[in-house]
This record gives C-alpha cells, structure tokens and sequence, in this order.
C-alpha cells in the first residue's frame, strides 16, 4: 500500500495550484492502476501538454471531454461501516486500524471517503439479531443503542474524525423489531403492521438523535432494505404504495416535526431493475414527493441471469430530475479466500460506478469497507467480498483491486464537482469526467480489454496521446 500512497500525495498539490487557462491549453498529470504493474493509483505521466488535432479520423481511438456541458453535482463516494465492519476493525491492532482509517478517509495519503452507511437494527453483516427496544414497548421509552456503543459508533467516530468532520452518513433499516410485523419475525420479510406505522417512524427519530447525542450526526436515511427481497436474514417486504403511505403518513411527518426536515430521505434502496416502476408509483402523489430527496439503488439485478441496468437509471433520471440517484449498496457475493486477488473485483466496481454516474447518480456507497478472512462476520452465513479485509489471525490487511478501482474516482472526484460529457469510440474503453470546485478537471478512464490501447484524449481541436494498458483504469487530471 506505501507504494503508491508515496506516488499519489502529489495530487492535493495538483488541486491547490489549479491553473486558470483554457483546458487544452494546461498540462495533463496521469495516475494509473494496471493488473500487469505493481504501483496502485501510481502517477505515471507529469506534465504532458495538448497539441493541435481538428476532426479525427474514424481510425484514431479518442476519449472526447467536453467542459462546456454540466451535468449533476457531485455529492461523494464512501463504504458502509456495518457490525461486521466494525467488529473486525477492533480486532486489529491500533496502528492497523489507523492505516485502514488513513487508506480510506485521508485525501493525501488515502482514497478520500466522504460518504458512510450504517444500518439500523441488525442485518445480516452483524454477528448477532438486535433492536433498540423491548418487546412491545409501543411507546419507545426502552429505547437504547449500548449494542452499538461496543463497536460501531467509536469506528464511526473515528472514520469522521478522519475526515475532519466532512463524512455524510445516512442509516437504513433492514426490519423493524419482529412484533412490528405480520410475521412476528425480523427475518424472512414479512410486512410492517399499519397500526405501528408511527411507532416505527418514531423509530428512525429515535435512532437519529440517539446518534446525535453520541457526537455522530446524521445526514440522511432510507425508509427499506431492499424492500421487495425476502430473505433468510433480516428484510421487510413494502410494496411502492405501502413505501408511500409509510411515508406520507407517519416518517415524513414524523422527520419535519422532529425538526429533521433537512434529512436527505432515500425511497427504494433496491435493484435496478424495478426502480423505474417503483419511482412512479411512489412519487406519483406530491404529497409523498415532497419529503423526498433521492432514489437509492443496488447492483444485485444480476441474480437474474440479468447484466446491470443502467438504463433504467437514465430512465428514472429522466422522469424524475428533481430527485436524486444514489448508489447505496453492491459488493461481490459468496467470498472465497481463493479469489481475493481477482482482477475482475475492481473492474465489476468500474463498470458500474462509469455508468452509473454517466446515467445522472450522484453518490456512490460501497457496501462493508471492511471484513475478515472469511468475509464476514455474519450471522446467516451470507459471506461476501470487500475491498479490504482483514485476517484477523495474522494482523493483515488485504486490498483488492476494487479498493483502487473505487479509489481512483473518490480520491479525484470531490463533493461538489460536476459531471461534464466524456465519451469514446471503442467499445473496450470507458470514461466519465468531473469538473471540480477547484477548477480541476478529472477524466477517468478504463481499458476492459486484453490489449493495451492508445488513445487521444481530445478537447477543443486539441489533444494529447495516452497509452492505456490492458486491464487497467487511469485518472487524468487537468
């Protein structure tokens, strides 16, 4: 990992001397990761300036920028800071878990999350089934978070003091307690009961301040956990029109006499695939859309058989502008210590993470920033992969190759930037591009492909050539 932390710390520099010219008259730095090299998010290219290039040919490979058309504002990239997470980060020793908090929150010397999930109640990345509460304490007066005290809140306290106070994290419920539910059971769906719909909502206000008193505020929330899986962990089943009636009737109203009107609140938080549908039924009624900010989605439509729909996001998109994507949840499933070098890992995160954000989201949030050597802990045995992991025997920390392929949009695109047109003509390559607050521009691009390929960056008449190896993914600042 020092390798390239000792490569890459030059790019605050790079943002803090933002040069005013015109794009194709400045100079362009490269940071490259390739299967084929050692160095990750390793500066590769200094300095290198534009020349003249009017119409290209047919033959020439170009990735074409475009600065003058803007698109959604940028709101930051991050990892979900579960039970499982957390509860390994404390098996580490202290100087492992600052090297894991510096690769992850530092901007100098780290990919620089700004973004963070958590999950209310248990799910299935927590070693053990949980509430808040006691059973049937309608009233919520027994309502209490010392189970998140003993790991979870210090890790997240200390991945914000990383960041200096600039990490937005947003909680999602993956059921509510099993007596709130027709099937007396937080696992295996089921469905809220209506007469505890405001309890429930009550809930989340409890959670929220709860976490406040505990120094940790509270950006924004989901309403449901994949609400349409029913699965052998935790999960609750709601239909668009149960999604909106919950809404309309107690959490909105709930969150704006709370005070908590400026919470960002997250519908859907599910696959791609429904999001289009269930956008339209939920956000039919103003009423509903009001307390509304964005639409969350998950990569796990491939169960399907299906490939990742990203054009239901531009679809969605489309419909509904006044609202926001955000990625909320994908990893790779059933962990093998075997495969933990795969290349494919990161390339599956830059696939999504290109479309994605070309098809309008603006936010991006890994699922567990961190696991153990089995991929858990889990207590319905559903292992899974993260970008790092720890082996807690040995006192390790694994990178994967999506922690560098994650890294090389979190590090280089920052809250705030704005999406501009990056596009190419060759199917192997992939690109999206992000003007910065600072003035810098950030061009990301991935080669998929066997071979390693030339191709012209090309902005204004003017361009620069760029070797692109095989398997790899570049950021290029401007």
């Amino acid at each position: 990992m020092s390798k390239w932390i000792s490569l890459c710390t030059a790019f605050v520099c790079l943002a803090a001397n933002a040069q005013k010219a015109p794009l194709s008259e400045r100079k362009i730095n490269i940071f490259t990761t390739a299967e084929n090299a050692k160095e990750r998010i390793a500066q590769t290219v200094s300095g290198k300036g534009f020349s003249p290039m009017e119409q290209p040919k047919e033959t020439e490979v170009c990735v074409f920028v475009d600065p003058s058309k803007t698109f959604q504002k940028f709101v930051g990239i991050g990892g979900a800071i579960t039970d499982a997470s957390a509860e390994t980060f404390a098996k580490l020793s202290k100087d492992k878990q600052q090297e894991l908090l510096t690769a992850y929150y530092d901007l100098s010397n780290g990919i620089g999350y700004s973004l963070a999930r958590t999950n209310i109640n248990s799910c299935d990345f927590s070693s053990d089934m949980y509430t808040y509460v006691k059973d049937n304490d309608i009233t919520l007066k027994s309502f209490d978070i010392a189970h998140d005290k003993q790991f979870k809140i210090p890790m997240i306290k200390q991945a914000m003091a990383a960041t200096g106070g600039r990490l937005n994290l947003y909680v999602s419920p993956w059921s509510p307690p099993a007596w709130m539910k027709n099937n007396n059971n937080m696992l295996t769906g089921g469905k809220l009961l209506k007469q505890y719909y405001q309890p429930w909502a009550n809930y989340y206000i409890k959670y929220i301040n709860a976490l406040k008193k505990e120094g940790v505020p509270v950006w924004g929330l989901s309403v449901q956990n994949e609400p349409m899986a029913t699965q052998r962990w935790e999960s609750c089943i709601y239909t668009a029109e149960d999604e909106a009636a919950f809404i309309k009737t107690a959490l909105g109203p709930a969150l704006q006499k709370a005070g908590m009107g400026d919470k960002k609140l997250i519908i859907w938080d599910h696959n791609r695939d429904l999001m289009y549908q269930r956008a339209s039924v939920t956000l039919k009624d103003p009423a509903v859309a009001k307390y509304v900010w964005g639409i969350g989605f998950h990569w796990y439509e491939t169960w399907t058989g299906s490939d990742m729909m990203f054009d239901n996001l531009k679809r969605t998109a489309e419909a509904f502008p006044s609202k926001n994507l955000i990625f909320t949840e994908g990893c790779k499933e059933k962990f093998s210590m075997d495969s933990i070098n795969n290349w494919s890992l990161g390339e599956r995160y830059g696939i999504s993470m290109i479309n994605d954000f070309n098809a309008g989201t603006v936010a991006w949030t890994d699922w567990n920033i961190l696991l153990d050597e089995n991929g858990g802990p889990n207590h319905v045995g559903n292992f899974c992969f993260a970008p790092v992991h720890a082996n807690t025997k040995t006192n390790n920390l694994i990178y994967t190759s999506a922690y560098y392929y994650i890294g090389h949009f979190s590090k280089f695109v920052r809250p705030g930037a704005e999406r501009i047109i990056a596009s190419v003509n060759r199917t192997n390559l992939l690109t999206t591009a992000f003007k910065n607050p600072d003035g810098t521009i950030a061009v990301i691009v991935m080669n998929k492909g066997n071979e390693a390929m030339a191709y012209n960056l090309w902005i204004a008449n003017k361009a620069v050539e760029i070797q692109s190896p095989a398997h790899s993914i570049q950021t290029i600042i401007l």
